[in-house]
Formats: structure tokens, sequence, C-alpha cells
């Protein structure tokens, strides 16, 4: 393994821990909440390297309303229902949920941008929804107890959730791609995504009702989580993955990278003190070999 496909291997392995630590506090404010300050730190972060580096010179005015969508639809609504998923069915299955977004990022592009789908994509697409199926319905042991392996509310709607983040983070990323294409730096794509995404959540807060306020405190823990997560996730994990795509084979990075469902599992283990059920270890595992199918075309 060179040096950039560790750096992959170690992108993945910041998603996989960040998630850990995102599902306590994204239970105590609530999922909308928990995005809104969460992303707030992450901005801050973003916003001050971008400033620093100057990247923000690479984004022409016709680059803008791309990206303001992307952040619109890609973190505003997907982080909002990845964070509502991580409440309901825990840090394992939301994993695996969120990592249907390669297959749909193939079925937006033959949808709406008019991209042929090969053998290898459409078998890569059945094998990711074989194993998300098989980690939902045999990925837990009767022995197992913990509050991360209890279904919370109909597990329809908490599937439903998963498949909207995933669907959103690869429209997101579809709609950001021709402004890639022409060159834009992608940390400071990221900070005026994360910008836009950030005033939408202080907007929604004039809508009536209490859905989108905290439901608990902002404690200094709960606060130095969040900032943690965000830079594992956000700082971290981005960075590594250009660097791994700078001198990598994309199919490969990009393989290596999705491998975060697999690599959450030892965590929680590690975490909650009880193993994995088989079937998780299987479903994460067809996930990852569907993704690489994917990518690999």
């Amino acid at each position: 393994m060179n040096v950039f496909e560790f750096a992959a291997i170690a992108a993945a392995a910041c998603w996989a821990l960040s998630s850990i630590i995102n599902a306590g506090p994204a239970a105590h404010l609530g999922a909308i909440a928990f995005t809104r300050i969460r992303m707030t730190i992450v901005m801050v972060m973003l916003v001050a390297w971008v400033a620093v580096t100057g990247s923000w010179r690479t984004i022409g005015e016709e680059m803008l309303w791309p990206i303001v969508m992307s952040g619109i639809i890609g973190i505003f609504l997907g982080d909002s229902a990845l964070f509502a998923t991580m409440n309901r069915m825990g840090p394992r299955r939301t994993s695996i949920l969120f990592a249907t977004s390669a297959p749909m990022g193939v079925l937006l592009g033959w949808l709406f941008l008019g991209e042929t789908l090969s053998w290898q994509e459409l078998a890569g697409v059945a094998v990711v929804f074989l194993g998300v199926t098989l980690a939902i319905i045999f990925g837990k042991r009767k022995a197992q107890l913990h509050h991360w392996e209890t279904i919370k509310g109909p597990l329809w709607i908490g599937i439903g959730f998963g498949l909207v983040a995933g669907t959103a983070q690869a429209a997101g990323s579809l709609i950001a791609k021709p402004v890639m294409d022409g060159g834009a730096d992608a940390i400071a794509v990221s900070a005026i995504r994360v910008t836009v995404s950030v005033c939408c959540f202080y907007l929604a807060l004039l809508l009536p009702g209490k859905a989108m306020l905290a439901k608990g405190k902002v404690t200094l823990r709960i606060f130095t989580m969040m900032a943690l997560s965000g830079f594992l996730a956000m700082a971290l994990g981005m960075t590594l993955v250009l660097f791994a795509l700078s001198g990598g084979d994309v199919g490969i990075v990009s393989t290596l990278s999705a491998t975060s469902p697999a690599l959450v599992l030892p965590l929680i283990w590690i975490h909650t003190g009880e193993r994995p059920a088989a079937g998780a270890w299987l479903g994460a595992l067809l996930v990852i070999l569907g993704s690489g199918l994917i990518f690999s075309n």
C-alpha cells in the first residue's frame, strides 16, 4: 500500500471515528440543532483556512449558483437527514445507509445527465443495496443490548431518512461537479457550501414550533465533541482524500475511502463491548465491494 492509498484509508477512519463521536451529541441536541451548531464550527474552520490561503480566488461568479444549490441540497438537507437517521438507528446502520450515496450518484447521473450504465455499475448498485439490506435485517444479535442497536420509531422512517441523506449527498456532489471541473479549489467550495447551509439552518429558526430548537444545553463537553468530529470529518478527512487523489488512482482511492461502514464496526465493538453480528460484517463487506465496482468503472 502506497502513501496515497494509506491516506484514503485514513480518511475513511476519520469519518468512521467522527460518526462514533457524533452519536451522543446528536441525540442530546436533536438532529437539526446538532447539525446547525456543528456546521457553524466547521464553517469557521474552513473560512479561516480559505482566508489564509486565498483560495477563494479560484471561485468565479458563474460558479456561485451551483455551489449554493449544492450546499442547500447536499449539506442542509443531506446532513439533517443523516443525523435524523443517526438518532433513530445508531451509527452502524447510519454508516451503511449513507453509503448508498455511491449508487445514488450513478442513478442520478443516468437520470439527469444521460450517462449510460455499464453492467459493472449496475452490478455495483445491486451489491450495495444487498449489503445495506443484509446489514439492517441481520446486523444485530439478540444479545446486543446497547442503545445504539435500538431502532427508535418505525424502521421505514429511519431507512427513509438514510436514503434521503445518501441521495442528497450524491445530488450535491453532482451539482458541484462542473464547478470542480472548472478548476475551483475544493476547500473554498466546501467553505461556501457549508456557509450557505449554516445560513439555511439559522433561517429555519424563524419557522414556528420547536423542531429547530436544541433539545438540550450545549455544554463544554458537547461543544468539544462537535468541534472534534467536525475537524475529523470535514478538515482532516477531506484533506486526506484530496491528497490521495493528487497521486493515487481515482477508483482505488474512492473505494478505499468508502470503507468507513466496515471501519466503524470495530470502533462500535470497542465502545460498547458488544461484538457486531455476522450480518453487519457481511453487509459492510458487500457495500465496499459494490462501491468498488462502481468507482473502478
